[in-house]
C-alpha cells in the first residue's frame, strides 16, 4: 500500500491548498515553497476552486503532481526531475501556461452558451485484505488469488457530483490532455449523444465510444 500522507491545508481568501507528501516527510521550507508560488498563479485566473498539490520520491526521481479545480473543469500538471525544489518550479511553470490556454479558451468559445447537466458518480472502497474472504492457508497462490478477486467486497464510501458537459471533439480532446483523466464522458454538440472519449493506452491516442446509436 502506497503511503500518502497530507502533509499541510492552507486556506486562501478564496480557495484551500492540499499539501501531500508519498515516500517522503515534506518538510515546513516544502510547504511553504509550494504555497508561495502556486499564490503566483492567482494571476492568470480568479475561478480556481481548490489545488491538491502531491509530492513524491521514487529512487531518484522528485516527481510533482498539482491538480487544480476551475470551475467544472481539472487542470494536471506533473513534473519529474532529481530535485523537489526544482520540480515544484516547472510544475508551476507549466500549470500556469495550461491555465493561460484554458482562459483562452474560455474566452474564444464563450458566445457559445451551454448547459451543463450534473452526474452522480458513486466512489466505492477499495478492499481491506482483513475484509476478504479467509482461506486455508495450505491453498495454493494462484487459487488464493481467484477467491480474493471473487469474494472482495465493495462498499460505496461517498457520492460525487460531476458535471455533464456538451463538448464538440476538439473541445473533449482538449478537456482530455489538461486534465490527465483516462476518460470523460460528454454530450457531443454535433448530435446530442453520451459519448466516452478515453486515452489508450497501447499509443497514447484517443478513442471515442459511442453508447447512443
Amino acid at each position: 500500500m502506497v503511503n500518502k500522507t497530507k502533509a499541510a491545508e492552507f486556506t486562501t481568501d478564496d480557495y484551500s491548498i492540499k499539501v501531500f507528501g508519498r515516500h517522503i516527510d515534506v518538510t515546513d521550507a516544502m510547504k511553504s515553497y509550494a504555497v508561495e508560488k502556486i499564490g503566483k498563479i492567482e494571476r492568470f485566473h480568479k475561478r480556481i476552486i481548490d489545488v491538491v498539490i502531491t509530492m513524491d520520491v521514487q529512487k531518484l526521481n522528485h516527481n510533482v503532481d498539482i491538480i487544480v479545480k476551475v470551475d467544472h473543469t481539472k487542470i494536471k500538471s506533473h513534473v519529474s526531475s532529481d530535485n523537489m525544489y526544482a520540480s515544484i518550479d516547472l510544475a508551476v511553470d507549466k500549470l500556469q501556461r495550461q491555465l493561460s490556454r484554458y482562459k483562452t479558451r474560455i474566452q474564444d468559445h464563450h458566445a457559445a452558451s451551454r448547459a451543463v447537466v450534473d452526474m452522480r458518480v458513486n466512489v466505492f472502497k477499495a478492499p481491506e485484505e482483513a475484509d476478504v474472504l479467509d482461506v486455508n492457508d495450505q491453498i495454493d497462490d494462484e487459487n488464493e488469488r481467484r477467491l480474493m478477486e471473487e469474494y472482495r467486497p465493495h462498499q460505496v464510501v461517498t457520492v460525487e457530483t460531476l458535471p455533464l458537459k456538451i463538448l464538440n471533439l476538439n473541445e473533449a480532446m482538449w478537456h482530455m490532455e489538461l486534465s490527465g483523466d483516462p476518460f470523460i464522458i460528454y454530450r457531443a454538440e454535433e448530435d446530442q449523444k453520451l459519448k466516452v472519449i478515453y486515452r489508450r493506452d497501447e499509443d497514447g491516442n484517443f478513442g471515442v465510444v459511442e453508447p447512443e446509436l
